[in-house]
């Protein structure tokens, strides 16, 4: 049974968490008022989103080998005070060059928070809670996107665009000071794993750690599940829902709810399964996928306006993706040891969020240069977004194409530790799952 600290420590966190998710989600609620506010053209604002991504799935990797190394407690509370610097900086910006270097410190602080809660649930639960706690994880963080779809949009568009932003960056200060306060970065009667001795060892086991094929699993997972959801929750979709769909603000505000809602429902569902049924991940992974593309083909492809009940759909499909990509570092665990977990997270976390950032970017660039090359409509009506939309089968196909091999290497790795061919492997794995859990 898990100790009161614990669950005290895991609720610490996540509330750190959703704080985080709250800063990353506030420009997509306020992407029109920032074209408006700073006067830029869609390439442009994309790269106001785009590049606090990059910094994010930048920093992945050096923040897990700082996790391995420091622990995650420290940067968990250094993420959110970074955070809410960047988020004043964006308040009080007077043009879009000081509002990307806000974003990018944004993205700078977020880095740090999730892998490190990851590490945290590792380090004080066991067996087959681990699985469960991780979807509850991005379920619960995800009422930040709920947070900035509906009251920070509602302070956004009736009290200004400065109040706003620093009444968000008020929740992840208290997220620091409960940080500092409460959290551990592992139980008191629990040994200290071997920490890497040097840049050069962390290097070293960073090459081991991206040389697994089930890291290289998990990173392809989170890539193809993730990245549609994020593109649409971040940036585009509210644009979409209003310019190019003809919604109203609110409604599109409650859509982007229903994205989180569904993650609310779905996340347990998936982890029940993952810890359940392990050897049937991958498969989990590509259903969703594949939900995915059949859904977002329906709403380009559909002749005219699509309708009202297709949008949910839609947004639906992309509330399961989120959860979807938790998967991804269930495979990082189960391939890696504990002391570098960190690391390997780290690697998994990348993968979504730079198809994100790619797919978020393309956009930008296609509307405008459908604007460019004399596009009779508007920059954002519904022709416009369909060809720039469709980027989306590229980049996550390509994406789909990396986990089948990832997936096969993986499984001719067990069969050669183990010494015997696929069908009995399975087998062993999940009696030594159950053994583990």
């Amino acid at each position: 049974m898990n100790s009161r600290r614990s669950w005290i420590v895991f609720a610490v966190g996540v509330f750190a968490y959703m704080a985080a998710v709250l800063q990353r989600s506030t420009l997509g609620v306020a992407g029109v008022d920032a074209a408006e506010r700073f006067e830029t053209s869609a390439a442009l604002l994309s790269a106001l989103a785009v590049l606090q991504l990059v910094v994010y799935a930048g920093l992945q990797i050096p923040i897990g080998l700082l996790i391995d190394r420091v622990g995650p407690k420290l940067l968990i509370t250094t993420g959110s005070a970074i955070m809410v610097i960047g988020q004043l900086v964006l308040a009080f910006a007077p043009s879009i060059g000081i509002a990307i270097a806000g974003r990018i410190l944004v993205g700078a602080g977020d880095a740090a928070v999730f892998i490190s809660l990851i590490r945290l649930i590792n380090s004080w639960f066991q067996g087959r809670s681990v699985p469960l706690l991780s979807q509850w994880t991005g379920n619960i963080g995800a009422i930040g996107q709920i947070l900035s779809a509906l009251p920070f949009a509602w302070v956004l568009h009736n009290v200004g665009w400065t109040p706003a932003f620093a009444a968000a960056a008020s929740l992840s200060f208290a997220g620091f000071v409960l940080g500092v306060a409460f959290l551990a970065d592992r139980p008191a009667d629990v040994p200290e794993q071997p920490r890497v001795a040097s840049v050069k060892d962390a290097v070293r086991g960073l090459g081991t750690t991206l040389k697994r094929p089930g890291t290289q699993l998990g990173f392809w997972s989170h890539y193809v599940t993730q990245s549609s959801g994020t593109a649409f929750a971040l940036f585009w979709g509210f644009p979409f829902l209003v310019s190019a769909v003809g919604i109203a603000q609110g409604t599109a505000s409650v859509l982007l709810v229903v994205i989180v809602l569904t993650g609310l429902v779905a996340g347990p569902i998936l982890g029940i399964l993952t810890a359940r049924f392990p050897l049937r991940r991958s498969n989990l992974v590509l259903g969703i996928t594949a939900t995915l593309g059949l859904v977002w083909a329906a709403v380009l492809l559909w002749p005219g306006v699509p309708p009202f009940w297709l949008i949910v759909l839609l947004v639906v499909s992309m509330g399961v993706g989120g959860p979807g990509s938790l998967i991804g570092f269930d495979f990082a665990r189960s391939f890696n040891p504990i002391r570098s977990l960190g690391s390997a997270n780290g690697i998994v976390n990348v993968g979504g969020f730079t198809a994100s950032f790619v797919i978020m970017f393309l956009i930008g660039v296609i509307l405008d240069a459908q604007f460019d090359a004399g596009w009779s409509g508007s920059l954002y009506d519904l022709d416009a977004f369909r060809l720039a939309f469709s980027v989306q089968y590229l980049v996550i196909g390509f994406g789909v194409v990396m986990l089948l091999r990832a997936r096969r290497r993986t499984r001719r790795k067990m069969e050669e530790d183990e010494g015997i061919s696929v069908g009995p492997i399975w087998v062993a794995l999940l009696r030594k799952w159950k053994r583990r859990g």
